[in-house]
């Protein structure tokens, strides 16, 4: 599925394919909750980092998150790469050099029309604000750090890829 996406001032968009286009991960970390701003966690897709096209990289910068888990002394710098727009802030996608076929846009920042998933999956529940609310259905999965399930076992798990 061809895939859209633009920051909040229009200075940044972005295309790329997607086989796994369904926005159902919820992830509740500090970094995901603090950098995205909305619903106390963010949601990436997946998509093919060849077909990635992107317009006003003039106006993207980067951060690397500073990562500290719980019983270690110092952080470390995250490898992964969190693009957003550097006029509005908005967050768009992350790039990980360990995985560099894949580009993992955030939903918030798709403007194609995306499919509603049956269910959700709700990681790093372990780390979210006191004051969210998880809205999980019955369907839902539940972990306090990440499932073993990858976005692309989800998507065929479900009989949910797209061409």
């Amino acid at each position: 599925m061809q895939l859209q996406g633009s920051c909040h001032c229009g200075a940044v968009r972005f295309s790329l394919e997607s086989s796994t286009p369904y926005p159902y991960q919820r992830c509740y970390c500090s970094i995901c909750r603090k950098t995205q701003g909305g619903g106390g966690y963010a949601i990436n897709l997946g998509g093919d980092a060849r077909s990635m096209k992107v317009t006003g990289k003039d106006h993207i910068s980067i951060y690397h998150a500073k990562i500290k888990n719980p019983g270690q002394a110092r952080a470390h710098t995250s490898t992964a790469e969190r693009h957003f727009c550097k006029r509005c802030g908005s967050a768009l996608w992350l790039y990980s050099p360990e995985w560099p076929e894949l580009i993992h846009p955030f939903a918030s920042a798709i403007d194609t029309p995306l499919p509603t998933p049956p269910e959700h999956t709700h990681l790093m529940l372990e780390f979210k604000a006191p004051w969210v609310e998880v809205e999980a259905g019955p369907r839902d999965l539940l972990f306090s750090i990440y499932p073993e399930e990858s976005i692309a076992q989800w998507h065929e798990r479900l009989g949910l890829m797209a061409n």
